[in-house]
């Protein structure tokens, strides 16, 4: 993250615990979240801390115009696999960005249901091309034509998830 305060849209929020991190830290965060009951947590978070921070209730690949339309940062964890056209989120997003801002993903590659596994989601590889995460390489490949640079940060460490991981995780910093 940049130097405090920086102007941080915070999309697929979930129930805010990364925008009240951002604003702990002195950001501006502006969370962006499909659901109305994430919302609804997150402002309660939110407000409970003392920070009067928007919530927008919103399509997080396409972000509702009364959440911004300019920011230092735009942060994204483990969505661009929920979205059905992820390529296009990923140039409107660069689009959102100021001058020399940066796009922060944390992402991975997990593992798909083995046989005999059920998915919790009742759609296939058409409707969501990056169902079970997304390798690195390849995000790589799809952000090169919209950033200026871009750098990878591996995410190993046990601590970060709760457990020891086997899948690829991590966080890709590209620049505006």
């Amino acid at each position: 993250m940049p130097a405090s305060p920086a102007d941080v849209l915070d999309l697929g929020c979930g129930t805010g615990s990364l925008s009240l991190i951002l604003a702990e830290r002195g950001h501006r965060p502006v969370g962006v979240d499909l659901s109305p009951l994430m919302i609804e947590h997150a402002r309660r978070k939110l407000t409970g801390a003392g920070f009067d921070a928007p919530m927008t209730v919103g399509d997080a690949s396409d972000p509702p115009a009364q959440a911004g339309t300019s920011f230092d940062v735009i942060l994204s964890r483990h969505l661009l696999w929920t979205l059905p056209d992820p390529q296009e989120a990923l140039r409107r997003w660069t689009g959102l960005l100021r001058p020399g801002g940066r796009l922060v993903l944390i992402e991975g590659r997990w593992a798909s249901a083995e046989p005999g596994e059920e998915h919790c989601y009742d759609v296939g590889p058409e409707s969501l091309p990056w169902m079970g995460g997304i390798e690195a390489e390849r995000l790589v490949q799809a952000l090169r034509p919209l950033v200026r640079t871009l750098r990878i940060e591996p995410l190993l460490d046990p601590t970060l998830w709760g457990r020891p991981i086997q899948d690829e995780r991590y966080a890709v910093v590209a620049f505006a």
